[in-house]
């Protein structure tokens, strides 16, 4: 088991880690539209937080030696379904081999975000 951790993407605000790489498989925490730079929610729009989230799973995939392309699973978390087309539009510029995925909403999210994504997905990485 390896564990994951990347500057370019949001420190763990609690006890976990960004990503555990296990037997050729990579799962992400989940990430919300955290800057990394300023460790602050800047974004306010589901398109705008949908691509700072896009932006932060890159980092910590690239870093576990994987990729968008790698996924086989997605889990995307949604502050108010009424926002599930333009997450869409954003989320399909990324994850354009069509994994797997489950989308809900849920009553709140950390930090009062609009979005998370956490993804699981082949790795390079043993």
């Amino acid at each position: 088991m390896i564990k994951i951790h990347t500057e370019k993407a949001p420190a763990a605000v609690g006890p976990y880690s960004q990503a555990i790489v296990s037997k050729g498989m990579v799962y992400t925490s989940g990430q919300i539209a955290i800057n990394p730079l300023t460790n602050t929610v800047e974004a306010t729009t589901i398109e705008e937080q949908t691509e700072q989230v896009m932006k932060n799973l890159g980092a910590v995939l690239s870093t576990a030696g994987s990729s968008y392309e790698k996924a086989v699973k997605t889990t995307c978390f949604l502050a108010d379904m009424n926002d599930f087309a333009a997450f869409n539009e954003v989320y399909g510029k990324y994850f354009t081999n069509l994994p797997a995925r489950s989308c809900v909403a849920v009553k709140t999210l950390p930090k009062g975000v609009l979005v998370e994504v956490e993804v699981i997905a082949e790795t390079s990485l043993n």
